[in-house]
């Protein structure tokens, strides 16, 4: 069967989308998972310090996704996409070469306004895709973030023995790659959408569909975050760790060809499935499991499918349930939310875990309370029961380059059953 000038533009999007996400996470891993020891070691700043400078990424990035998202929708995702590219750049650059708490401030700040742009910018191309082609490109584009997870460290740990200036150096030319990658998509044709970021979010809020459904959703994050650091809060060794992190990150690569099967992974029942593994996997490690390597491993498949589950779960409810002209807005609202609660959440489980060994079984506890509250309260429609009524989702339509100005005949609007 041949193929339409659409499929071609798709499968265009998908490897150009696929390809930058393997050189900016490269870049990343590489340099972030070694830039704590050169913040203490090089630059001989205190560990809060430290704390402080890495909390203020997280919060600059999860704080401007909330308007940010719904900028991606009025300016094109291609657009924000270089521009969220060529600011991690400047930022890893900054990262290596500056030594003052002034500059590395600037440098996290950068990098934390990229990442809120880069996200739903190359999440946007991806979601204006044929669901067939979208399902599939979602599963290439998060299963390339796992592997880049597992190769970008060693990346790093090979140029560190030259400098950790390298490290960032190479990063920055690595985002600055990606920057160019997004240019050959700038003809992908976009409803305009003329009204501003504001409108757009505020068309979010009144969507008490989406919110309960994002409310849901929200402590995924915090869920799948936290596995990574309270593993080595636990006492294990850096090879421990090295081991838990690449057991995670290949599990969850292995579980995206299963959920590219269409009209699969939006499903209630595979956002369930991913919060209780991660209670799971907390339970395991409040149990003790995580002192021997076995366990470890055991608690690493449990977050590493739980990982692979909860991304593309709420990646495709959200295609779901937004508006195709409106998709920004709709994760920029639900990333925000989420980064609300991992940083809120992360402040008190490292509190927890400075109370002693008492301390760190009760915050492993409350995650894994957490993980099952949030799956008790996921219904079986896509949408939340809104005012006691059941709702479904019309399923959204693909934007047409000639569709109308503001995609409002798209509109994915409830149905009472």
């Amino acid at each position: 069967m041949s193929l339409t000038p659409a499929d071609h533009g798709d499968r265009r999007t998908v490897t150009v989308v696929v390809t930058v996400q393997a050189a900016i996470s490269l870049g990343y891993f590489a340099a972030m998972a070694h830039v704590v020891l050169h913040l203490r070691a090089d630059l001989g700043l205190a560990a809060g310090l430290i704390g402080l400078v890495l909390a203020l990424r997280n919060l600059v990035q999860h704080t401007l996704s909330l308007p940010v998202g719904a900028l991606v929708d009025v300016l094109g995702p291609v657009r924000m996409g270089i521009l969220a590219c060529l600011l991690r750049a400047a930022g890893f650059a900054l990262l290596g070469t500056v030594s003052s708490l002034p500059w590395l401030i600037v440098a996290v700040v950068l990098l934390g306004t990229g990442g809120a742009l880069f996200h739903p910018a190359a999440q946007s191309l991806l979601a204006g895709l044929a669901e067939r082609r979208r399902t599939r490109g979602y599963a290439a584009y998060a299963m390339t973030l796992q592997v880049a997870a597992v190769l970008g460290p060693m990346l790093g740990l090979a140029l560190l023995n030259v400098g950790y200036w390298l490290v960032a150096l190479t990063a920055a030319a690595l985002w600055g790659a990606a920057a160019f990658l997004f240019a050959l998509l700038r003809h992908v044709p976009r409803v305009r959408v003329p009204r501003g970021v504001v409108s757009g979010v505020r068309t979010v809020l009144r969507d008490r569909v989406f919110i309960g459904f994002a409310a849901v959703s929200a402590p995924a994050m915090l869920l799948t975050d936290q596995s990574s650091v309270v593993v080595p809060f636990g006492g294990a060794d850096a090879a421990a760790v090295t081991v838990f992190s690449c057991v995670l990150a290949m599990v969850s690569a292995a579980v995206q060809p299963w959920c590219a099967v269409p009209g699969r992974a939006d499903r209630p029942h595979v956002l369930r499935a991913g919060l209780l593994l991660a209670a799971g996997g907390h339970l395991l490690l409040a149990a003790g499991a995580g002192a021997g390597l076995t366990g470890l491993v055991l608690v690493a498949v449990l977050h590493g499918l739980a990982d692979g589950l909860l991304q593309p779960a709420v990646f495709q409810t959200i295609v779901r349930l937004a508006p195709p002209t409106r998709f920004g807005a709709y994760l920029g609202v639900q990333t925000f939310l989420s980064g609300l609660c991992a940083f809120a959440g992360g402040i008190a489980v490292g509190w927890l875990f400075d109370q002693g060994p008492g301390g760190a079984t009760t915050a492993l506890s409350l995650l894994a309370l957490i993980a099952c509250v949030v799956a008790a309260c996921v219904r079986s429609s896509p949408a939340q029961v809104i005012d006691g009524r059941d709702t479904m989702p019309v399923r959204a339509r693909r934007p047409h380059p000639g569709g109308g100005a503001d995609g409002e005949h798209d509109r994915c609007r409830p149905i009472t059953r």
